[in-house]
């Protein structure tokens, strides 16, 4: 596996190969991110992972400076999968000027959910992934579905902006116990770890009561999402949301959808302690 940080340099060892699959991460690679590797290899070769912890998405109060970095442990657990390039550039790399320019997704897409609670993150994502795009130029790209609105954020932008390179989707990667694979996760206490599988569970409620209660209209589906924060509350989550959306555009569903049948996804994020962790399920 070549790692390489420069971009000029990643240039010249892709030019030419007009298949490459990309993986973007954060690093701390965990199942989840291996599973996106063995993805891209069934839709493209050769296999391009990037590691860069993105300053940009990351807010005034919030983890960039902890953000676990196992740098020779990741590259460790790309070679086993036999990924040909590890783009690992430095801030300094990416960003040799101040990123002024910015990528700023549309407002009823990109200040919802996660971006509500997290003001500027799908921002700073975007023109991470854009600038990544441009580097590695590659023909497909593979996101995980546990970031469900991002995934849905990038695939819009990739089509707004003409980009040649399709987007896959993986499948969210659980611990036996239903806990969704997370870089987060080890910053869980023993005993957070232990009630974090709670999450997924009150997801599956959710999902059988709405299925279960045959619900087709908003009032119902608002008095579950209510009923669904309050569980999570008694056991002592802080939630910050449990949305049943549409999974069309992540729009709250209308009595007219539902009774049309309108594919739905509950979204969730919460705090166990100091770690806040997200999660979803499609119905």
């Amino acid at each position: 596996m070549k790692i390489i940080s420069d971009i000029q340099e990643l240039r010249d060892h892709l030019r030419g190969q007009n298949r490459a699959s990309f993986v973007p991460t954060m690093g701390n690679l965990h199942e989840g991110h291996l599973s996106l590797m063995r993805l891209a290899r069934q839709h493209g070769d050769p296999v391009v992972a990037s590691i860069f912890v993105n300053r940009l998405q990351f807010g005034p109060n919030e983890d960039f400076d902890s953000y676990p970095r196992t740098m020779q442990d990741d590259i460790e657990k790309l070679e086993r999968e036999g990924v040909y390039i590890l783009f690992a550039p430095t801030e300094r790399d990416l960003y040799p000027q101040p990123q002024e320019y910015r990528v700023d997704p549309p407002h009823q897409l990109g200040d919802i959910l996660e971006g509500e609670f997290r003001p500027g993150f799908f921002k700073g994502v975007c023109t991470v992934v854009l600038k990544l795009f441009s580097c590695v130029q590659p023909k497909v790209a593979v996101f995980g579905k546990k970031d469900y609105q991002q995934l849905m954020i990038i695939r819009q932008m990739a089509k707004q902006f003409a980009l040649p390179v399709d987007i896959i989707p993986g499948e969210t990667i659980r611990a036996e116990d239903g806990l969704a694979l997370s870089s987060r996760n080890g910053y869980l206490s023993s005993q957070e770890r232990a009630e974090a599988p709670e999450l997924q569970k009150i997801l599956q409620q959710v999902r059988h009561q709405v299925l279960d209660l045959g619900a087709r209209n908003t009032q119902a589906l608002s008095e579950i999402e209510k009923l669904a924060e309050s569980t999570l509350a008694k056991r002592g989550w802080e939630p910050d949301y449990i949305a049943i959306r549409q999974q069309s555009d992540l729009a709250p569903p209308s009595n007219e959808s539902l009774q049309g049948g309108e594919p739905l996804v509950i979204l969730t994020a919460a705090k166990l302690g100091k770690t806040r962790l997200i999660d979803n399920l499609e119905i």
